[in-house]
């Protein structure tokens, strides 16, 4: 018998991972909070629109929402309704000590839980090559392996229930950094008179390079094309829970504390819901300069 899904969730990332389970051969129900969506869903990826009541009864149950917030309130809604021995596998990228209360919540009912954030953007959505870092037990992890190879290429547990979305907070908050540190030198050889594209193709070559020279930058800064694949804000969120777990590891941790520092005031002056690489347009506003 097919494994039975649900989907709650049909975001930019959440959609096309609901079309991958679909057509790897899980019988997909799709939620989401504008019901049309999970409608046009069904009708293009071949799912069922379901409401959370229906939901509820699938053995594996996946969430990609905003916020754990938005994942507890839903997690209380069908809290009724869910059947023990299912898995709750939540995409969101999450606050870990949110994740564990989640976790503990759900475990009551006889239902296990993992956090299991994903990384590789709307392009890895798509593909179904998304890396995907899982907290939680090692049964649970090995019962939901097959849906999760739905969605990505890389999938590694990383540890208990919040190791997940620990791991997704300290990664965004690199790439937080790494792209604000290429905004900031590439500004200042703007204004040496170094054609950042030329700049890009001699750091690429070396040492400086990172996904945000490689790939954002030159796609979206120098382009001026913008693609809004994933918002400054929710960027934002992530380094601040990324900022909970070094307190969390009482560490001081000055250069990504400062990060934080640096994309509240580019969130506050560019706006919540601009593509995370316009917060260079603050870097180029400080500066005079335009990276292009």
């Amino acid at each position: 018998m097919k494994t039975t899904v649900a989907f709650l969730g049909l975001g930019a990332m959440g959609y096309p991972m609901a079309c991958n389970l679909q057509k790897a051969g899980f019988t997909t129900l799709v939620w989401n909070r504008t019901f049309d969506k999970a409608s046009a869903h069904a009708t293009e990826c071949g799912t069922s629109a379901a409401d959370l009541k229906n939901a509820a009864a699938a053995e594996i149950i996946f969430s990609c929402l905003p916020t754990s917030s938005e994942v507890a309130e839903v997690v209380e809604k069908l809290l009724p309704n869910l059947e023990a021995g299912g898995v709750w596998v939540d995409c969101t990228s999450g606050d870990p000590a949110q994740s564990r209360q989640i976790a503990a919540r759900l475990a009551g009912e006889g239902v296990d839980f993992l956090d299991a954030p994903v990384s590789g953007g709307t392009n890895g959505a798509q593909k179904g090559s998304l890396t995907i870092m899982v907290g939680g037990s090692k049964e649970s992890f090995e019962r939901a392996l097959p849906a999760l190879r739905a969605l990505g290429k890389k999938i590694v547990h990383v540890g208990p229930v919040g190791a997940g979305h620990a791991l997704k907070a300290v990664n965004n908050t690199l790439l937080a950094v790494n792209l604000w540190a290429a905004g900031e030198g590439l500004a200042a050889l703007v204004k040496q008179g170094v054609d950042p594209r030329l700049a890009l193709e001699v750091i690429n070559a070396s040492s400086g390079r990172s996904n945000a020279s490689e790939n954002l930058i030159p796609e979206r800064v120098v382009t001026r094309a913008w693609p809004n694949t994933f918002k400054l804000g929710l960027l934002t969120k992530d380094v601040g829970i990324g900022m909970k777990v070094l307190d969390g590891a009482d560490l001081a941790a000055p250069l990504l504390r400062l990060t934080y520092e640096v994309y509240q005031i580019a969130k506050r002056e560019i706006g919540s819901d601009a593509d995370h690489a316009e917060a260079l347009k603050l870097i180029e506003r400080w500066a005079g300069a335009e990276i292009s």
